[in-house]
């Protein structure tokens, strides 16, 4: 029975399986956000809100919540304008029964948010969210083919309007991805790229990828050369050793569009997660960027 209900979501279209979302509402914003040169982006798998801890069965409501609020005063201390969240959870037995996303939303100031259930088991349900403190003009969510026995995976798309410019300047629409890939099997990582790049090819303009994707080469090589035909991506110094974020691996990263480029980009040292948030400053390539990398 699993192998047939898992053949039949296989052969649903990407296009039946991407759903539009709603936007969210969070924190109301205490003033305007201003136009800004750069936008600071920041990708952190939530780990269900149990930081450190072996499981989140093992962590107390009280507990769960004072982890998130850790972690909206390092999102407000970072000034992140946009984040990609993985394994965040909706209201779950096993990590206190609440949204972590709208806890998240409210706690940290984001008037904006989007979220995706990618997995609904017995004891908890979670997926993918962005949170913005610009307005988020359209979203949709995709989860990739079931992958027994693991859970449920996929991303979170939302299309961000940021005042990239002076005021009175039309807003800058960029995709901004979050995505959570499969941790147990190359071929099936692989297999849920490859849908992530069929459902963002034939979208227009800039484009950021953030997220866990259990990998090192699909983000740095893979994921770049998928793209290389359409919208040509480019990650931050793809050699690097000193970017691990879980344990000595080097599993989440932010991917760029040839038409944005890093201003700066680091591993936060905090310990909220099992995984280490990576945060990078980035801006639009206009005058201050070559075509071929984006060098200021």
């Amino acid at each position: 029975m699993l192998l047939l209900l898992w053949s039949c979501a296989a052969s649903r279209s990407i296009d039946e399986r991407t759903l539009p979302l709603p936007v969210m509402r969070g924190a109301e914003p205490a003033a305007p956000v201003a136009p800004a040169r750069s936008l600071k982006l920041v990708s952190l798998n939530l780990a269900h809100g149990r930081k450190d801890s072996l499981n989140q069965l093992l962590v107390s409501d009280k507990k769960t919540r004072q982890n998130l609020d850790d972690i909206a005063a390092f999102l407000e201390g970072a000034g992140a304008d946009v984040v990609a969240l993985q394994e965040a959870d909706s209201p779950s037995p096993w990590s206190g029964e609440f949204d972590h996303v709208a806890y998240l939303a409210e706690a940290a100031g984001y008037p904006y948010y989007v979220y995706t259930e990618h997995a609904r088991l017995w004891m908890g349900n979670y997926g993918t969210a962005i949170l913005s403190k610009w307005p988020i003009q359209s979203a949709f969510g995709l989860t990739f083919p079931s992958t027994p026995p693991t859970a449920s995976k996929g991303f979170t798309l939302a299309q961000v309007a940021w005042s990239a410019d002076d005021a009175g300047i039309e807003p800058v629409l960029v995709d901004v991805v979050s995505v959570h890939l499969d941790f147990s099997r190359k071929s099936v990582r692989r297999q849920q790229l490859d849908e992530l790049v069929a459902a963002l090819q034939s979208r227009q303009g800039p484009l950021v990828i953030m997220g866990d994707f259990n990998s090192e080469w699909l983000a740095r090589k893979y994921l770049v050369e998928s793209f290389a035909d359409s919208s040509p991506m480019h990650v931050y110094d793809a050699a690097s050793e000193d970017l691990n974020t879980y344990k000595d691996q080097r599993l989440d990263w932010i991917v760029l569009s040839r038409d944005l480029e890093f201003d700066n980009y680091h591993i936060a040292p905090e310990l909220l997660s099992d995984h280490r948030a990576v945060v990078t400053d980035m801006y639009l390539c206009t005058q201050l960027c070559s075509q071929e990398g984006g060098t200021r």
